[in-house]
């Protein structure tokens, strides 16, 4: 019997305190870009929702957005009234999140960090992301993203 990595046990968790109707599935290999689970799901690239976290000014921020955009930091920074917005180190992720790059899913932090939502997302019927491991991922909707989240929605592109 293979023990599950206990990051994805505690997002099952939460993802069930949550609400979450959506299904976890561990990938043989580790899906660590859009590109990579989109090919392993058998789905657009578009509808993977990536889980980027940000360093605004020494706080984190969440960003999820369409796999198939890029984030413009130089847009979000004026849209959420920072000073400054660069993708955080490893081990910021790692601190503020309690996962690891490639694997941070959009919920189960050690505390709440603030969450934005790209709404090209909402294109898809299913969307996939992180499941708190970078081989595991789970199925949502849109609006039970938003919902389990509690995102701001903000165009990122």
């Amino acid at each position: 019997m293979t023990t599950e990595h206990p990051t994805i046990t505690r997002f099952r968790d939460v993802h069930a305190a949550r609400g979450g109707t959506g299904r976890v599935v561990i990938l043989p290999d580790s899906v660590h870009t859009a590109a990579l689970a989109a090919e392993a799901l058998g789905c657009e690239v578009g509808a993977i929702a990536n889980s980027l976290l940000f360093d605004a000014d020494g706080s984190p921020i969440l960003i999820l957005t369409s796999g198939a955009h890029r984030v413009d930091t130089d847009k979000v920074t004026a849209t959420l009234g920072v000073d400054s917005l660069r993708r955080a180190k490893p081990e910021f992720v790692r601190e503020h999140t309690g996962q690891v790059i490639g694997g941070v899913s959009p919920i189960g932090h050690p505390a709440p960090v603030p969450t934005y939502l790209d709404p090209w997302l909402r294109k898809y019927d299913e969307v996939w992301a992180a499941a708190g491991h970078p081989a595991a991922v789970f199925s949502t909707t849109y609006d039970e993203l938003l919902a389990m989240t509690g995102a701001t929605e903000i165009d990122v592109e």
